[in-house]
């Protein structure tokens, strides 16, 4: 009998959020104003970003309505700003209305080149984007977003000199493990695939 297979059994947790990055989505509201709403559901498929977002909220009004955002990626110093906003939303008809939200997170917007969503300065990644498809769920309480990528905006300090390359020793993403947040440990190893290839 092998010794190194790990003894399971069957849990039933809230949330199945193992492990993924935290995004800042910056939205415009209708009256021009920016929205900014932390989400934990988000990945990419080459150049098209899927969002998972709850289906009542703001930023899905304003996607709807105003199909373009900013997929702000903020690294593991920002937690406490995320979590600021995460109680919050730019819906003035519900509790916890907060209008500026930038100021209340203690952020900065900047504008952003292809969208009328602002960009997050503080951001080390910033991915201006446009709505491809909104759809609901299979459960009709969140809706799927995927949208596609028009133009990447990275801090100098987390890419490679001279080249279109994230450096993955110098960039972490803040992520969100089970409801605690948390940036990445040291390298382990590379892809096959990886364009910066460790010696």
């Amino acid at each position: 009998m092998r010794n190194d297979l790990l003894p399971h059994r069957v849990i039933e947790p809230q949330i199945l959020y193992f492990g993924t990055p935290v995004v800042l989505l910056s939205t415009v509201n209708p009256d021009g104003t920016p929205n900014l709403a932390p989400i934990s559901s988000a990945w990419a498929l080459d150049r098209t970003v899927v969002l998972g977002l709850g289906a009542a909220g703001r930023t899905v009004q304003n996607l709807a309505a105003r199909p373009e955002l900013v997929v702000n990626v903020p690294g593991p110093g920002l937690w406490r700003q995320v979590e600021r906003l995460g109680a919050t939303t730019g819906r003035p008809d519900a509790a916890h209305f907060v209008r500026d939200k930038f100021a209340h997170a203690g952020l900065t917007p900047v504008p952003a080149d292809t969208v009328a969503a602002p960009r997050v300065a503080e951001c080390p990644l910033q991915l201006e984007a446009r709505v491809a498809d909104l759809r609901p769920d299979a459960t009709g309480e969140f809706r799927v977003v995927e949208a596609r990528v028009l133009r990447v905006h990275a801090a100098e300090a987390v890419t490679v000199p001279g080249t279109d390359h994230v450096e993955p020793a110098a960039w972490s993403p803040l992520v969100y493990n089970f409801r605690h947040y948390f940036g990445l440990g040291p390298e382990l190893g590379h892809s096959a695939r990886s364009r910066t290839p460790r010696d």
